[in-house]
């Protein structure tokens, strides 16, 4: 099987490294790290049109004080799944009661238990 492509969207620049990391030991390849919001959405650019090396993404809910919904809800109309990352607990908006939350620092069985969930084995 392929590995899954992954996208990150992290403004820590160590835990963006250490997600990399786990992601790459576990079999994934990393489609692009982003420390930024509009960095990410430029990524993304197209809705209907996602980037083709890209089959979900691993989002830090708060990114530099911005936080990642629009990121989400780009990845949701593409049909790409996601997961969140967050060292404040509970996921603060509506609409995405069904997106699993990890919390930091990220667990590497719950990652990857996640990443197989996108749809491909590691």
């Amino acid at each position: 099987m392929t590995a899954p492509r992954i996208m990150i969207v992290e403004d820590e620049a160590l835990v963006a490294l250490m997600v990399e990391d786990l992601l790459t030991d576990i079999g994934c390849r990393i489609s692009g790290s982003f420390g930024a919001v509009d960095e990410a959405l430029d990524y993304l650019k197209d809705a209907a049109a996602p980037p083709p090396a890209l089959d979900g993404a691993v989002l830090d809910v708060n990114v530099g004080g911005t936080m990642v919904f629009p990121v989400a809800e780009r990845l949701r109309a593409a049909g790409i799944p996601f997961v969140f990352a967050t060292g404040y607990g509970a996921l603060p908006r509506k609409g995405f009661e069904d997106v699993l939350v990890l919390n930091k620092p990220i667990d590497p069985i719950l990652l990857e238990g996640a990443v197989r969930g996108f749809g491909q084995a590691a």
